[in-house]
């Protein structure tokens, strides 16, 4: 039986304590959203203080702003798919993952902004514009991912969904090919100051103005024997809502 989640099920799958937004974020261009205060414990690359998705025509932009300059940390190589890391800004979404070609309510639609230096899914595009397209993970990219909760990451903790041996799901057309719910649509994230954004087209700009969202930054985790779960959320960095309630509305 396939399980449903929920806003309240993915707030307690990060099993977070985090306060309560706080403040307005005093930037004009920083309006409406999720706003929240600055953490001073957290990374400022990665410390949330707005949140918010937006549209305009057929066009969705993922908006995240933090403390500091949005982008500025990456992770280190490590020489090694297995063990290695990721850095994300990650937008949780209540959109169903079969808007954009993944199976209906295969788990919680993520857009997400990574970098990871030691491996490269996104084998259609050459990101540094070298000539070859396997090398270049450790530029920030784009991903729509599944999420669902697995004990197996840690109490609580989610992953990106795998894609059992045999298995044959629906996926889009431009899945990277990893054993996991990826999509790598090609869609370049921008990088300004304290703010990163990521400009998304859909067929039906419907669904993303009913929908609603929160803001995430994040470290994941690729399995240390590289099997199942392949991919986890180890450590999360800062939640824009405090709790992942998914409180965010989009266009407000």
């Amino acid at each position: 039986m396939k399980q449903t989640i929920t806003p309240t099920l993915l707030a307690t799958a990060f099993a977070l304590t985090a306060g309560a937004p706080a403040a307005a974020h005093d930037a004009a261009s920083h309006t409406g959203g999720l706003q929240t205060a600055s953490t001073p414990a957290v990374q400022a690359p990665f410390d949330i203080v707005h949140t918010k998705i937006t549209t305009k025509g057929n066009v969705a932009t993922f908006h995240i702003a933090v403390s500091g300059k949005a982008g500025d940390s990456r992770p280190s190589a490590s020489g090694k798919l297995a063990g290695s890391s990721v850095f994300s800004y990650v937008w949780p979404t209540t959109i169903d993952p079969s808007v954009v070609g993944f199976e209906r309510k295969a788990g919680i639609l993520a857009m997400a902004v990574t970098s990871h230096p030691d491996f490269d899914d996104t084998p259609l595009y050459d990101e540094n514009g070298d000539g070859d397209v396997g090398n270049d993970g450790d530029l920030w990219h784009s991903h729509w991912v599944v999420l669902k909760p697995d004990d197996a990451c840690g109490k609580g903790a989610l992953k990106v969904v795998d894609i059992p041996a045999g298995a044959k799901p629906r996926l889009p057309k431009t899945w990277p090919g990893f054993p996991i719910l990826l999509d790598s649509p090609g869609w370049s994230p921008t990088f300004k100051g304290d703010t990163v954004e990521v400009r998304v087209p859909f067929d039906d700009i419907g669904v993303v103005k009913a929908s609603s969202f929160d803001g995430v930054t994040a470290g994941l985790r690729v399995n240390a024997s590289v099997h199942a779960p392949l991919l986890c959320v180890a450590d999360v960095f800062k939640v824009a809502s405090g709790k992942l309630s998914l409180p965010g509305r989009t266009d407000r």
